[in-house]
Formats: structure tokens, sequence, C-alpha cells
């Protein structure tokens, strides 16, 4: 059995949820969602934790142009694809208590968004990375604009212009490298012995940056994100935050920083510099939200900053190359555990909207006092995000706070304030929406029953069972992880 099953039964299971009915589709793209989540446990059970590509598929695509269908498993993408597989079916179940109209569209364009993040996550081929990247992003422009608020077409639209002017940037530094390889293709082991120089490198760099940058996204390329977020249907501010954001993180450990090591000397430090602020910042803009959803928005851009400062904790011109496991298997974890717990959070906020038709923080209060099951989910899922000890956010924001403090420790210090400040500002919107009395509005709030029940129970189970023992998420990447590192080294070296 290889990758492509996991690739292809998301489009089949696409195309068949459309001729569903209304209830009958969301069932059926549950029962689809859940079959795939089954083949990644089969995956995972004969997976090899080795540095090699597993259960891959090579066939020819366009001979010509020297394009492959290039795709398979390894550590590092097994993290990305459990993530993949193991949110779609609790963003579906999410949804149960909503009605859409053109329900089969709907749930139709979130399983062939799948296909195309999975693609994005198993590729080994620069043109069919490209692709799978491309199809991933219309699926969610049209649920966010069929389905969206009130401004959905403007927000979208920006949306859509920015992290497609990105991914034409990306597109070119795909085509050049093409170009400089002497067998003509797109195979990402081409790519990382291209040993290009520093100067050509560093365009590689900005044509790979801009992209990811703006998909993640980092300060200062994240202005399309907290509209975007508010916006969108909750189900597609699921799939934004919890999966699709890890597209541009996963990329720059694939790809960016294996192909352009010199790129990465030479401008690291102002993606790093950008990076921090990007904490501070989004940090001290939550503070001050009214709207919880806009809030958690804000501080998904300050955790993902410090994801990115991590990964370009790279080389310090005192101490040379510093890039070690610790950055990589932070990042990873990380990437698992924000999207479990973004989509614990858009959830919650998405069930007080449906029930009081408001996310404003001082309409709110005494919650807990009338639903008590949501107020220990609720607590749980907020504990994950500011990493209490235990819960699994902590070993995450450990590694990468490590990673950053080997570099440097002022910038490591700037870095930690996103523990701080999302303490903070997190704790203070629990207290302002469960604490204190209730009042007209709140007083009317029923407790989480069925599929809501299910879904936040799963979330919260995750999150401490992870933040108990890591230990076999961090064992599934560890080979992968040193094979990369002493990849780029390698070519660090050899092209210095």
């Amino acid at each position: 059995m290889t990758v492509s099953i996991l690739i292809f039964l998301p489009v089949v299971a696409a195309l068949v949820v459309l001729f569903l009915k209304n209830e009958t589709a969301k069932y059926g793209a549950l029962a689809f969602a859940l079959a795939e989540l089954a083949i990644t446990g089969y995956f995972l059970s004969k997976f090899v934790p080795n540095a090699r590509e597993q259960f891959t598929v090579v066939a020819p695509w366009l001979n010509r142009a020297g394009i492959y269908f290039n795709a398979g498993i390894d550590g590092i993408s097994m993290i990305m694809v459990i993530l993949t597989t193991l949110l779609v079916p609790l963003i579906i179940l999410s949804t149960y208590k909503h009605q859409y109209k053109n329900a089969s569209v709907f749930y139709a364009l979130i399983l062939f968004m799948q296909a195309g993040l999975l693609v994005v996550f198993t590729a080994l081929d620069g043109f069919l990375f490209y692709v799978g990247w491309e199809v991933a992003l219309i699926p969610i422009y049209f649920i966010s604009a069929l389905w969206g608020g009130e401004n959905r077409i403007k927000v979208t639209i920006k949306f859509f212009i920015y992290t497609f002017a990105g991914s034409l940037f990306m597109l070119l530094g795909i085509i050049y490298l093409h170009m400089q390889d002497p067998a003509s293709t797109y195979d990402l082991s081409h790519f990382y012995d291209l040993h290009l120089d520093a100067q050509h490198q560093s365009w590689i760099f900005w044509a790979f940056f801009l992209a990811f940058a703006i998909k993640m996204p980092i300060f200062p390329f994240h202005t399309w994100q907290p509209d975007t977020y508010t916006e969108a249907p909750a189900a597609g501010t699921m799939l934004l935050s919890g999966i699709m954001l890890k597209m541009g993180i996963y990329g720059v450990i694939r790809w960016l920083i294996p192909i352009a090591p010199l790129g990465v000397k030479e401008w690291g430090l102002t993606a790093l510099t950008i990076s921090v602020l990007g904490i501070v910042y989004a940090s001290v803009i939550a503070f001050k939200q009214k709207d919880g959803k806009r809030l958690v928005a804000y501080s998904s851009i300050a955790h993902v900053g410090l994801i990115a400062a991590a990964l370009f904790s790279f080389y310090n011109p005192f101490s040379g190359f510093i890039w070690s496991s610790k950055a990589l298997q932070g990042a990873l974890i990380q990437m698992l555990n924000h999207g479990i717990n973004v989509v614990g959070l858009f959830f919650i906020w998405d069930i007080i909207s449906r029930r009081l038709k408001t996310r404003e923080l001082d309409q709110l209060g005494g919650i807990a006092k009338v639903a008590p099951k949501f107020a220990i989910a609720f607590l749980i899922i907020v504990l994950g995000t500011v990493a209490l000890p235990l819960t699994n956010g902590f070993i995450g924001e450990f590694l990468l706070l490590n990673a950053v403090f080997q570099y440097n420790i002022w910038y490591a210090a700037v870095a930690g304030l996103t523990i701080i400040f999302g303490a903070v500002y997190m704790l203070r919107m629990y207290k302002a929406v469960m604490q204190g009395e209730t009042n007209a509005l709140t007083s009317t709030f029923t407790d989480i029953s069925g599929s809501e029940t299910l879904v936040l129970g799963i979330i919260c189970l995750l999150i401490i069972a992870i933040g108990i023992y890591p230990q076999p998420i961090l064992h599934l990447s560890d080979a992968a992880v040193s094979q990369l590192i002493n990849s780029v080294q390698s070519n660090f070296k050899s092209v210095k």
C-alpha cells in the first residue's frame, strides 16, 4: 500500500459526497474522513521510525518536463499526516449542530482540501508540492466566500490575493531550481544536492520565504489572517488555523532550509527578528480584543511566531551552525499541539456564538455556573494553549525556547513573552466568559451534549495524553530530523 491511497481517497470521497443530500452528506463525509484516519493508523502501525521515506509512489506524470508523481512519508511527514487525518474528522463532527445550505458542496470541499493538504505534506517532487499548495487553497476560498460572515467576500479576496501572490514567488523558485538540476527534474533530493552559491541561495530563500511567511503567517505578512479567521465559518477557521498554516512551517523545514542553507545564514536573522517582533505585536493586540474569536486569531500568530523563531535560530555568527533537533522536534510536536488546541478554542467560540449570537467578552460571564462540562473542557484547552506543564503545549514550547536560547539569550527572553502574555490574555478571556454571575443572556446557555461532548472530549484527552507522555511522537520523527540536520550541515559546509 502506498501513500497514493491517502491522497486520492479524499478526492473520490469528495465526488461521492457531492451527490449526497442534506444530513446524508455530513454522515458520508465523516465516514470517509474516519476511513482516512484508519488508513493513517495502518501506515503508523507499519511505519519504521528511521530516516528513509516509506509507502512511496513514483509514477511518470509529465515525463518530458521531468515531472513525476513522487510522494512518500518519513518521520517528519508522518506527524503532518497524523495532524491532517486526525483533525479533519473532528472538524466535520464539530459542524453537526449547524445547518448548511448546499451541505454536500460544503463537505465535499473539506474533503478535497484534505487531499491538497496531504499532497503538500508527502510530496517529494517540487511541481507536485506546488500543485498541492494551490489545490489546498481553492476549497478554503469557496468555503469562506460562500458560508462566511457579512464581510466574507472582501476578506476572502484579500486572503486569496495574499496567498496566491506568495505562491507565485515559490513557483519561480521551483522553476529556477529545476533549471539548475543537471537531470532536469523537480526531485526534492536533487534540489538538496545542487549546492548553489550564497547569492543564488539568497534569491531562493526569498522566493520560498515569502510564500511560507504569508501562509503561516508571521509579522508583517499576517494582515489577512485575523479578518479571514473571524469571517470564515467555524469549520473554515479550524481548517485554516489547525492545518493549513502548518503548510508554511512544514515548507520551511522540508524545502527552504535544506535547499538554501546559505540563504538562511544570510537572511535568517531578519526572519528570526520579525518572528520575535510578531510574538510581541500579536500578544499586545490580543490583549485589546473584545471579540473572542479574534483574540484567538491573534494568539495563533504569537504561537506560530515562536515556532518560526526557533526554526530560524540556524546560524550564530559567533557559534556557527547551531540548528539542532530541539528546534525541529519542538516545531513538529508544536505544530501538532497547536492544531489540536486552536481547533478546540475555535470550536469553543463556535458553541458560544451559536447559542448566544455574540462573541463579545463584555456581554458574557457566569457560564460555568450553568454549563459545568463546557467549563471544564474550556479550561483544559486554555491550559494546554498556555503551556501548563503536563499539557501538550508545554513540551513543544520548552523545546522551541531552548532552541532560541542557544542562539541568543535576549531573543529567547523576548520570545518567552508568548508564554507570559498568552497566560494573561487567555486566562482573562476564560474569566470574562466563564466566571462571575450570569446575566440575562448567559443564564440561557445550555451545557454541551452529543457531538459537542465527543469533539471536546477527544481534544481534552489528546491535550492531557500528549502532555504526560510526548515520547512516541518525538520518537516518530527523531531519525528523520537527525538525518535532515546532518544533510543541511554537510551542504552548508560544502558551499561555505
